[in-house]
């Protein structure tokens, strides 16, 4: 994907007229829903999907969690601490992360919606149309409860460095 230029907000100029905007997703835990919020949950996203006729796409980014940092700090406040108990219960808990961690390998996930534009106009009209796009994705995903941020252009380097280096993020 030949990158010309990163405008603020997100907004990647790709070629010659060819523009897009990276959203970053702070997703719901849906199965903590209740049935009926559920139910309105889906038919918001069912809104979402028919009010946004325009090209969009979904990119979910796993990466797996190095949890040796925690369990360190666990230890650390361990041998700090007095009451035998406790001290106890933190070596238990550090036994339950590693077996968990074992078990189902720890990762983080992102979410990212990728909307573009490729029309004929001047940037400031694409710009433009890209930042009402993200307003009407943002007010129908709000509705079911996500969260949608616009990344700046130090968060969009990062992502794109990423998505570009796969090996190289996930060995870190």
């Amino acid at each position: 994907m030949p990158i010309e230029h990163i405008l603020e907000k997100g907004i990647i100029k790709i070629r010659k007229n060819k523009y897009i905007k990276i959203l970053k997703i702070i997703p719901i835990n849906f199965n903590l829903k209740t049935q009926l919020e559920k139910e309105v949950i889906l038919n918001s996203y069912k809104i979402f999907l028919k009010t946004c006729s325009f090209d969009m796409q979904i990119l979910i980014q796993s990466k797996k969690e190095d949890l040796s940092q925690h369990i360190k700090n666990i230890q650390n406040n361990s041998e700090k601490e007095k009451n035998k108990i406790i001290k106890k219960y933190a070596e238990k808990y550090i036994d339950f992360i590693k077996e968990k961690n074992n078990k189902n390998k720890s990762s983080s996930k992102n979410i990212y919606l990728i909307i573009k534009n490729n029309s004929e106009n001047l940037e400031e009209n694409i710009i433009q149309d890209l930042n009402e796009k993200y307003f009407k994705i943002k007010e129908c995903l709000s509705r079911c409860g996500n969260i949608v941020l616009e990344c700046n252009k130090e968060e969009t380097k990062s992502i794109l460095f990423s998505f570009f280096n796969l090996k190289k993020f996930f060995d870190s």
